[in-house]
């Protein structure tokens, strides 16, 4: 079947989907089709993975070279981007009582962490929504929270700016007395329904998520002229899945997808040829600027190093792929974490004048040992202020001032 042929047909799916979906509303009680024997894979997360290779071929890391480290030069465009998100009108005109927005795409999983399963508000109090709507730092002044991720809503369904959900966005922005001139972050997490093909295979679905999620990131440019960055996360566990709905290793394989479309972007703004496969990712023209969110998943009760992530069948829905409330809090945890710490969020996510607890370098939540450890196995490292963890004074330079700087905020909570 042809690329284009493929695509049709998943755009199709994704129709009959929301029309299952809605149905499925109806079931009082979803038979439990969780495989809870398979708590783990053997699967290394590719932030443990390192420069190490997945079957042999395909190397770990967030980004280039092994690294969960993004390259200097991509960081300080983000920094700029992320430090330009400013209050607009409307119209998309800076204004001091203006608001920017926060928005999620993507399916059904994506809608359940961040918000709800059924997208609407009020949020769950576990979700991202609802855990940052409580939480004293996140900017509720200027910042609005979008929920526009929605159940079996695949990529197919977000790779063309005119597909029926934006204008579903569309009008829960106008809802909100918001506007799309006034989104300039998106969170966006997809997956592929039903697939087949796992990596090495050229044809691997892993490819063809990337391949769609590049057109996901210029249609939503042309829907959000103002959009200036996106974050991606991959899969949590589905080693607990027992429909073929996305399982095992395709939610794992999905970190692939979002580490080469980021990739592809990195080299191609450093001089390298377009990519037949992915097209145009130029963020002075077509694209926002791309980079990873939290990275979600971890292999069953195999504790995921340095955090300790871990995932319980319990953590899982009916079917073993959807997230329960379990896994909805650790995902919910994850991202506000990860938007209120980044550097490429915190400018614009966190109230002003609220806390900055840099000195908590492991990001744990709070100022301890384990931090002095940290610092001292990364002295001497150099690099980009602000984007070199174990920096705690955001010098650039890790020396003996940050293990001053970390001791005398030993006992800080974060």
């Amino acid at each position: 079947m042809t690329r284009i042929k493929r695509r049709q047909c998943r755009k199709v799916v994704g129709m009959i989907g929301v029309l299952a979906a809605t149905a499925s509303l109806v079931i009082a009680q979803p038979v439990d089709q969780r495989d809870c024997a398979t708590t783990s894979t053997g699967l290394i997360p590719i932030t443990e993975l390192g420069a190490g290779l997945y079957l042999g071929q395909f190397e770990g890391g967030l980004y280039p070279t092994g690294s969960n480290l993004m390259p200097i030069e991509h960081g300080v465009e983000g920094n700029a981007r992320a430090q330009g998100i400013a209050p607009l009108n409307t119209a998309g005109l800076p204004d001091p009582n203006g608001r920017y927005v926060l928005l999620s795409i993507g399916l059904s999983n994506t809608t359940q962490e961040f918000c709800s399963q059924n997208s609407q508000q009020p949020c769950e109090p576990w979700s991202f929504m609802g855990q940052a709507a409580a939480h004293p730092d996140v900017d509720t002044a200027n910042l609005a929270i979008v929920n526009g991720a929605r159940g079996s809503q695949i990529p197919s369904t977000w790779d063309d700016p005119t597909d029926l959900n934006y204008d579903l966005v569309q009008q829960k922005l106008l809802d909100q007395g918001l506007s799309e001139a006034q989104v300039q972050a998106v969170w966006l997490k997809e997956a592929e329904p039903r697939p087949t093909i796992s990596l090495p295979d050229p044809g691997a679905d892993a490819f063809f998520l990337m391949s769609e999620m590049a057109n996901m990131v210029r249609a939503a440019k042309l829907r959000y002229p103002n959009l200036r960055i996106i974050f991606f996360s991959s899969r949590i566990y589905a080693g607990y899945a027992g429909t073929n709905l996305n399982p095992e290793p395709y939610a794992y394989e999905t970190a692939f997808s979002c580490k080469w479309l980021i990739e592809h972007q990195i080299n191609q703004m450093n001089g390298a040829p377009i990519d037949p496969l992915v097209g145009d990712l130029d963020y002075t023209t077509v694209a926002p600027w791309l980079a990873w969110g939290p990275y979600l998943w971890a292999d069953g009760l195999t504790p995921r190093s340095p955090d300790g992530l871990t995932y319980t069948c319990d953590d899982m829905a009916f079917d073993g792929t959807h997230p329960d409330v379990g896994a909805e809090t650790k995902v919910g945890s994850s991202l506000l974490e990860f938007f209120l710490a980044s550097p490429h969020s915190r400018p614009w996510f966190r109230a002003p004048g609220s806390v900055l607890c840099e000195a908590d370098v492991n990001d744990d939540g709070i100022v301890d040992v384990n931090d002095i450890s940290f610092v001292l196995f990364k002295l001497g490292t150099t690099g980009q202020p602000g984007l070199t963890p174990g920096d705690a004074d955001n010098n650039g330079i890790i020396n003996v001032n940050d293990i001053s700087f970390v001791l005398f905020r030993l006992g800080n909570a974060c």
